[in-house]
């Protein structure tokens, strides 16, 4: 990104709910300040593993302030951005932006399917210049998986060129191997950041500047050596070979129950839903034998 070091690894913060299923603000705290000291260069709020899409902007608000005033630095924040209204994408940015945060992870609107790249362009530009002076540090985000729509690498010099000071990079969840080799050649000019850690060593190789990882909330001394030195962990393929065979993001809420011993974590807003009892017993004993037994 303009103007700073190297990306690294960024944490998707998973998201803790208490009882009656408010964002439990002081526990969100501390996982943050655990995953910054174990290794991460920052942490991101409101992603897609943080339920960000089911987070509404009072209370996205009242938790970047805690974290601010916990001395949590801006520049370790990223805030996820999902909204379909490019006012309401604009609106959440903006907050963001002002308390000084590191950047916005920004998706494509969802609701609309099969959309052009004209209509895309139209929809980032207007966010933009919604957002006003303020706008900076943009980290498009392409998750086909769960928007249905690609942000294409056409699309995404269309929006460098006419925007430079505003987008500065790309996080590539698109899991596409194709499609993130012609991301990384086209545009060494950005952050290219890759969420699919089955690739990110190879991507690191290629340029890849590091990742913002729902792994993280676990393993970022795993993590750590595919980004600096693209190193490639067999075991991190295999952990997110099997991890994908759950709904994801409350299998990586199950994990950090079963790490911490704080079985609230399991709690996911819905419409996601816990895992199971018993997949929530077959995942924990996966990721035992990839990592804990292992290292024994």
């Amino acid at each position: 990104m303009p103007g700073v070091d190297r990306f690294g690894l960024s944490a998707a913060l998973t998201t803790p709910f208490d009882a009656e299923m408010r964002v439990d603000v002081p526990k969100a705290v501390n996982h943050a300040r655990h995953c910054l000291d174990s290794g991460c260069s920052s942490v991101t709020l409101f992603g897609t593993t943080g339920e960000g899409s089911s987070i509404g902007s009072a209370e996205r608000e009242v938790v970047l302030n805690a974290f601010l005033e916990a001395s949590i630095q801006s520049t370790q924040i990223v805030v996820g951005v999902m909204a379909n209204s490019y006012v309401d994408a604009a609106g959440q940015s903006r907050l963001a932006l002002v308390a000084g945060c590191r950047g916005v992870l920004l998706a494509p609107p969802s609701y609309f399917k099969n959309v052009s790249d004209n209509g895309l362009f139209v929809w980032f530009s207007s966010v933009f210049k919604e957002i006003g002076a303020s706008a900076r540090d943009i980290i498009l985000y392409n998750i086909p998986s769960v928007t249905a729509v690609e942000i294409s690498v056409d699309l995404v010099s269309r929006l460098r060129e006419a925007f430079p000071s505003v987008v500065a990079g790309v996080k590539d969840s698109s899991g596409n191997w194709s499609y993130t080799e012609k991301l990384l050649a086209k545009h060494k000019d950005l952050a290219i950041l890759i969420g699919d850690e089955r690739d990110l060593a190879a991507g690191v190789r290629l340029g890849g500047q590091g990742a913002i990882s729902g792994i993280a909330n676990l393993y970022p001394y795993r993590l750590l050596p595919m980004i600096n030195e693209g190193r490639e962990d067999p075991a991190m393929i295999e952990a997110v070979n099997e991890l994908l065979k759950f709904p994801v993001t409350p299998a990586v809420k199950a994990l950090v129950a079963h790490h911490s011993g704080d079985e609230g974590w399991r709690r996911a807003r819905a419409p996601l839903q816990a895992l199971s009892d018993s997949d929530f017993k077959r995942l924990t004993s996966i990721f035992d034998r990839l990592f804990v037994a292992a290292a024994a």
